[in-house]
């Protein structure tokens, strides 16, 4: 039985996780500043940050439709198993909704997505104020929703490895595994 994932899908997993550790507090602080050019240098940050997810996403995506993950341990319960395929059938999906709901905000605010200072991403909605606004709501609404499901993933992989003492964690962190001789 398959009991770890593929060296692709760890790296791209702890890419994306990186990078949503940077672009959520990045989120939170740039929206409080007021209007000045730090401000929209970190909007592109923010921006670049939130596509290059999208692209890791995709990435991810195909790699796992691709290349079956490994079997949850046997010892997990039935409701456990469909808990942890829920989060992550979840996950999958903010980590796609997110990334667009920016991208179309920035469109119906009239604002360019410009990918790395290099590409300008076509707008995908014309100028509506009242629906930017409306997707900014949306944008924030699924983040808080994907720091909930993002702290729910932990708090089980932490609870698995260390109360559990089971292989859930190490499946994702190889280096964890107690060596045996």
């Amino acid at each position: 039985m398959n009991t770890a994932y593929t060296k692709i899908a760890i790296t791209l997993h702890w890419l994306v996780a990186l990078l949503i550790f940077s672009a959520f507090p990045l989120g939170l602080y740039m929206s409080d500043l007021k209007f000045s050019p730090l401000k929209l240098q970190l909007y592109s940050y923010h921006k670049w940050i939130g596509v290059t997810i999208f692209l890791l996403f995709i990435a991810r995506l195909l790699w796992r439709i691709t290349n079956k993950p490994p079997e949850l341990p046997e010892s997990i319960v039935a409701w456990q198993r469909r808990a942890a395929h829920a989060v992550h059938h979840l996950l999958y999906t903010l980590l796609f909704l997110i990334p667009v709901t920016g991208w179309l905000m920035s469109s119906a605010k009239g604002v360019p997505v410009m990918y790395l200072g290099l590409v300008q991403l076509p707008d995908l909605l014309g100028k509506d104020k009242a629906l930017g606004n409306l997707l900014e709501t949306t944008h924030s609404v699924l983040n808080y929703l994907l720091l909930a499901l993002v702290i729910m993933h932990i708090a089980a992989a932490l609870k698995h490895h260390l109360i559990e003492k089971d292989e859930t964690l190490t499946r994702m962190m190889p280096w964890l595994k107690k060596k045996t001789l």
